[in-house]
Parts: structure tokens; sequence; C-alpha cells
């Protein structure tokens, strides 16, 4: 493995592990020559998964491609790189484990915003703002409105299950 630091191919594994799905390894391992350290991921390289975009083109799915959006939806909230990488690696699974080997773009966004609505809502505004592509303050404020109509529901409903349940004893 290259060392992204030095580009010097002399290294060692300092730690290893399986992610928590099982589905890649974690390696840190340190350059032998400058001494800093990295961390690398191993995969099982699957059947290339394609994502069909707006304009009707289709690329292969690039995971780095959705990692770099969530993190700038992610931009200093208090959202681990863990919990980001368990959000694409939700969002791969249930995409991908199916037989269809082709998605859409608006799968693969709706995926992300579902996981991120119930993460931190103010990463999913930021992460809807840019892939829903709002044109003007109008759309962005029936959003808004949307999630706030949404939160309101819940808790009435909350409420109503909470003075329908017979108070113990």
């Amino acid at each position: 493995m290259r060392c992204p630091f030095c580009n010097e191919t002399n290294g060692r594994v300092v730690d290893s592990r399986s992610s928590k799905e099982g589905d890649a390894i974690r390696r840190r391992r340190e350059c032998l020559k400058c001494g800093r350290r990295f961390t690398t991921y191993e995969r099982i390289e699957e059947v290339a998964q394609m994502v069909i975009k707006k304009d009707g083109r289709r690329e292969n799915f690039d995971r780095w491609k959705l990692k770099s959006g969530i993190l700038k939806a992610v931009e200093k909230r208090s959202i681990s790189l863990e919990q980001v990488e368990a959000i694409i690696d939700e969002v791969e699974r249930e995409l991908f484990n199916s037989t269809e080997h082709e998605v859409t773009t608006h799968a693969v966004g709706e995926g992300v915003m579902s996981k991120l609505r119930k993460l931190d809502e103010v990463a999913y505004v930021r992460f809807a703002s840019v892939y829903r592509q709002f044109k003007d303050l109008n759309e962005f404020m029936s959003e808004l409105k949307g999630m706030l109509t949404d939160e309101n529901v819940r808790a009435q409903v909350a409420h109503a299950q909470a003075a329908a349940t017979p108070a113990k004893r």
C-alpha cells in the first residue's frame, strides 16, 4: 500500500479489524519511511453498481462522491466520520442488495436524506438544498414547513398515545 504522504510503498499494518457489518476490513497502517499513519479499508469487489443520472447518463456508483456530499452537509455538526460511513453503508445495502445493479440518483438522494433527517435536521436541510436544487427561498421554506408539520404531527401522536395510556398506580 502506497503512503498518501510520501508515496513510499514500504509500510506495516498496525491494527486490523472488521467493520460492524462485517463487509469491510479497516486497517491502520504506518509508513516505514516517514512514520505517519493512515487508514485503509478493504472491501469485496462486487459487480459494478450503476447510477442513472437525471439526464439519463449512467455512471459507476462512487462511494467517495457520496461521502463528499454528506461531509459537506454535516460540516461543523456533531456527527462523527463513523456515523457518515454508517449512513453510506446502510444506503448502499438498501439500494444494491436487490438483484438490480442500477439505481437512480433520486433513490440514492432520498436514501441519504431519510438517514440524515433522523440523525441531524440541519445536515438534512443542507443536503436537501443541494440535492433538490431549490430554485428560490419559497421552495426552501416549503421544505422547512413540511419538516415542522411532520414534527408537530409526531408530537401530537405521541401526546395522544401518552394520554390514552392509563396511569400506573
